[in-house]
């Protein structure tokens, strides 16, 4: 038996899709009633029995509103994307967006990660225009232009949010000083005495853009302080055999410290240098970034960079005021104060 491949599948006997209707029906009221419960509305006063009986009515039928119905009757939608993180980010981060997107759950609207994997440019954002969201959070992994944004905003993006280490003309901009991060690390080791510091360079993909500005603050810092402090550039791996190989090497280097770019990196290398018979700090002051929980238990506890993020709640009602308002002038703000939290590595 043949089947046409451009036609619709027939649904199975008795699942008919469910609609406004059936809903407005079985809880005995309008569909403009379903309406206004099921959206949210809070322009309408609806009693809250009543909202009981039509919420209880729609589960009971396996309704749900169609999104993009809903869509055309608001003029936009309430979808938020994010682009999926396609570089390993750290815990820091992660909770950062998982805070965010419980707060835009909370503002209503709907969050879809989209992975954007190997997409340049003006191609990634087609792609996510073609989705038509009402605004979109980039983390800066795909650097976005300026002809970018305004496809974005042609398709109905309110608003275009960028976290990144650069502004991105006509979004509202949230800039991250990954330098000053390596900037206090390194300056806190030089004020330590240490004069030949050792920067981590992660070899993973995709984080040159936090690796780069970190080696270049740690540079600025050695130049500005005046006691002929050097730094050396370390790429590392983020494995047992890169760490244990460098920490192989580490005499010969001659290293007094090591900025280890964060937390988990300087776990990594902390290990393989203990293990290489290295005394942390006697003989090399170690410091992180991102004062991780892990860093506190660690033995000798971990010397770190502490970041100050944006918080997800202050973040998602950016997006939710830069929706209700699309004509509000892009902003840009700088991010990330970063402190020292000496412990007993360094």
């Amino acid at each position: 038996m043949s089947h046409s491949t451009d036609q619709t599948p027939e649904r199975p006997a008795g699942h008919a899709v469910p609609t406004s209707a059936d809903v407005a029906r079985l809880a005995g009221v309008s569909r403009a009633t379903v309406s206004y419960v099921l959206n949210n509305t809070s322009a309408v006063r609806i009693s809250e029995p009543t909202r009981r009986r039509v919420r209880e009515a729609a589960e009971e039928l396996g309704y749900v509103p169609h999104a993009a119905a809903r869509s055309l009757r608001a003029g936009h939608s309430r979808m938020v994307l994010l682009p999926s993180a396609h570089i390993p980010v750290g815990p820091l981060y992660s909770q950062f967006f998982n805070d965010l997107q419980w707060e835009l759950r909370r503002l209503d609207y709907t969050v879809v990660q989209y992975g954007s994997v190997g997409l340049k440019p003006d191609e990634a954002a087609r792609a996510w225009a073609e989705l038509r969201p009402v605004a979109v959070v980039s983390l800066g992994e795909v650097e976005l232009t300026e002809q970018a944004v305004e496809l974005l905003k042609r398709s109905g993006a309110r608003a275009v949010i960028t976290l990144g280490t650069q502004q991105v003309p006509g979004t509202h901009s949230l800039t991250m000083d990954q330098g000053r991060i390596g900037e206090v690390a390194t300056a806190h080791l030089i004020e330590s005495g240490r004069r030949r510091i050792g920067v981590v360079v992660p070899e993973e993909p995709g984080l040159g853009m936090f690796s780069r500005p970190r080696l270049e603050g740690a540079r600025r810092a050695a130049e500005s302080a005046g006691t002929g402090a050097t730094v050396v550039p370390l790429p590392l791996r983020y494995d047992e055999e890169s760490a244990d190989e460098l920490a192989g090497r580490w005499r010969e280097l001659g290293l007094d410290a090591v900025f280890a770019y964060n937390d988990e990196y300087a776990m990594l290398l902390m290990r393989a240098l203990q293990d290489a018979g290295i005394s942390v700090p006697e003989e090399t002051a170690v410091v992180g970034a991102d004062d991780l929980l892990l860093g506190r238990l660690l033995r000798p506890r971990l010397s770190t960079v502490h970041i100050d993020m944006v918080l997800g709640r202050e973040l998602a009602e950016l997006v939710d005021q830069a929706v209700r308002d699309a004509d509000t002038p892009p902003r840009s703000r700088r991010l990330l104060d970063s402190r020292v939290v000496r412990r007993e590595s360094s």
